[in-house]
Formats: C-alpha cells, sequence, structure tokens
C-alpha cells in the first residue's frame, strides 16, 4: 500500500464510447475527452461505512436457483440510508429550499475537476481541516481554480476503508459514538473563500463527511450548500489522479426530494497522465 493512494481497478479504455451520452444538453460538458477511466466509488456491502447514527447497507436475498419452470433466477432487495459508502450530499440536506438530488443539474455532476492533495498532511492529523493556504498553495503550482470545476480533496483515507476505527474514528454506532469521529474535512474558511473567490461546480472528498470528524455545527456543509454546492463523500482511489485534467461523471440514483442519495462516480484521466 501506498501511503495516502488507494488503487482500486483501473480500467485502460478509450472513452470515446462516452458521447453517447450526449443525447442530453450538458453546457460546458458536452466535449468528453478520451483516457482511462477510473471508477471513484466504493461498493456496498455489509462492509460500507456508514454515520454511527444511520441505517447500514443491507441485502436481502428475494430469490437464487432454479424456478420451477427450469431456468436460473436471482434478486435481492437492498436497503440503506441515504447518506453512506460513496454518496452525494444534496444542498437541501443542510441548506432550505436549495436543490434535492433529483433537482441538482447534470452540469454540476459531470464535468473537469481539479484535485488538492492534502495526504502528507491529514495522515498525520485525524482532525486536519484543509484550508485556505492549502488551495492557494494548489493554484500557486497549477494556477487558478476555474470556472465550473469540480474540487475534490484527496485525504489519503480511501487505505483505511472499510476499516471504521481507522477510517473514521471509532466502529462504534449510535449517538454516543458521533463525538468520538476523527477524520479530515474542509475548514469552514475554506468553504467561504471558495463561494466568495472561485465558481466551483461541486465539492468531493474521501472521508466520511465535508465537515471534519469533530464538527457539530456542519459549517462548511452549510456555507456550500447555501449555494447549491453538492458535495461527493467517500470518493476512492483520489491518489491515482493528476492535480489538473481529470474529467468526472458523478451520477447518483435519482431520488425525489432526496437529502443524498448512492453515486456512481468515474474519472476519465488523459492517456498521457501517470
Amino acid at each position: 500500500m501506498i501511503k495516502g493512494i488507494c488503487l482500486s481497478r483501473v480500467f485502460l479504455l478509450r472513452a470515446t464510447l462516452l458521447p453517447l451520452l450526449l443525447s442530453i444538453d450538458l453546457g460546458r460538458a458536452a466535449e468528453l475527452p478520451a483516457g482511462r477511466l477510473v471508477d471513484l466509488t466504493h461498493s456496498f456491502s455489509e462492509e460500507t461505512v456508514y454515520w454511527p447514527t444511520a441505517t447500514t447497507f443491507d441485502l436481502d436475498t428475494v430469490f437464487v436457483g432454479s424456478t420451477e419452470k427450469g431456468f436460473y433466477y436471482e434478486a435481492y432487495e437492498f436497503s440503506a440510508a441515504e447518506h453512506g459508502g460513496t454518496h452525494v450530499d444534496a444542498p437541501i440536506h443542510f441548506a432550505a429550499g436549495r436543490w434535492t438530488v433529483d433537482e441538482i443539474p447534470l452540469d454540476r455532476l459531470i464535468g473537469p475537476a481539479v484535485v488538492v492533495d492534502v495526504s502528507s498532511k491529514a495522515l498525520d492529523d485525524a482532525d486536519y481541516q484543509i484550508g485556505v493556504n492549502d488551495l492557494t498553495s494548489w493554484e500557486s503550482t497549477n494556477d487558478l481554480i476555474p470556472d465550473g470545476a469540480i474540487v475534490l480533496l484527496h485525504t489519503g483515507y480511501c487505505q483505511y476503508w472499510p476499516d471504521r476505527a481507522r477510517y473514521m474514528g471509532t466502529a462504534e454506532r449510535g449517538a454516543a459514538a458521533v463525538s468520538k469521529l476523527h477524520f479530515p474535512g474542509l475548514d469552514p474558511a475554506a468553504a467561504r473563500w471558495l463561494v466568495k473567490n472561485r465558481r466551483i461546480a461541486a465539492i468531493g472528498l474521501d472521508t466520511p463527511s465535508i465537515d471534519y470528524g469533530q464538527s457539530e455545527l456542519f459549517e462548511s456543509h452549510r456555507v456550500l450548500f447555501e449555494r447549491n454546492i453538492p458535495a461527493f463523500e467517500n470518493l476512492a482511489d483520489l491518489g491515482s489522479l493528476p492535480p489538473t485534467g481529470t474529467f468526472i461523471i458523478a451520477l447518483p440514483m435519482k431520488i425525489k426530494n432526496g437529502s443524498g442519495a448512492p453515486l456512481r462516480i468515474v474519472a476519465i484521466v488523459p492517456n498521457d497522465e501517470e
């Protein structure tokens, strides 16, 4: 295991089949690049990490085997909280009157991304809050965060998935466990800086929450969601993405009036990038 990087299956495919998506108007995302596809999604199972007070993922067997008519058949039922595993937080989650899951425009979910790597700091401090200095330092090397970018924050915590104790600070369940949560997140001051100085489409990271584990007021959520900026949480493999040049497709289950939903998110990385 390389420190700060969690590697899952990377599919070396040309993404030229993706223009099939263009039967819809994606605005700025209308030209999809060629490159390798990287799955940034954790599989859902009984191991999936959920908030200590949330209902975890459950898969019940409906039928497995041969039917009376002689053909094979397999089917299941699943249940889970909206917020757990790799998922999207819709702005309504912390901001009244803002977008629900089904209202988030596609051009907030599909588009170019920047990746801010803070893993060297976050892996040494479970309570690390990604600050304005981290963002401006990234910009000093890579240019300004462009309008319409999806900002991905790489903390390195993907490598601990699905070990709840290491990933989120505690494996305990229930309300009493919430105070024991320790994992990195975005400093509210950095969230305010982003909404004041940059025009981002969405934000995401490889921890359970945009706010760090010890947050009690969830200020970064509130600042971002008031501006209708959705968040992607519990992402995988951000360490395999370059700082710039990645293109993101993040499609959640389209739950009407939902405050969150399971998310399948993939990256298209240019073939000339490592």
